[in-house]
């Protein structure tokens, strides 16, 4: 797992802790409903780190198209690595 991945998983963990906190501290309040998105974001960054950025790209071009797209990112992170020099 690089560093970067890590770090959105990090970030989905903080947010999604964050979201169920304040839930509750409301203490069954109607406006606990209002953080809900934020703890599913969270833990769809924690469970899927990096990638939910892909797939939200993916997404904005149609469902058509969306394995299309990510396996086209793949393809193209791939051969970057193989092209890059070894030391």
């Amino acid at each position: 797992m690089t560093t970067r991945d890590i770090l959105w998983r990090g970030i989905g963990l903080a947010l999604c802790v964050g979201a169920c906190s304040v839930a509750v501290a409301m203490d069954g309040s109607a406006r606990a409903m209002f953080v809900f998105p934020f703890a599913l974001l969270g833990l769809t960054l924690a469970i899927n780190g990096k990638r939910v950025s892909i797939a939200l790209r993916a997404e904005r071009h149609g469902h058509a198209r969306t394995a299309e797209v990510i396996h086209a990112v793949r393809v193209r992170r791939y051969r970057r690595r193989l092209d890059q020099p070894h030391p």
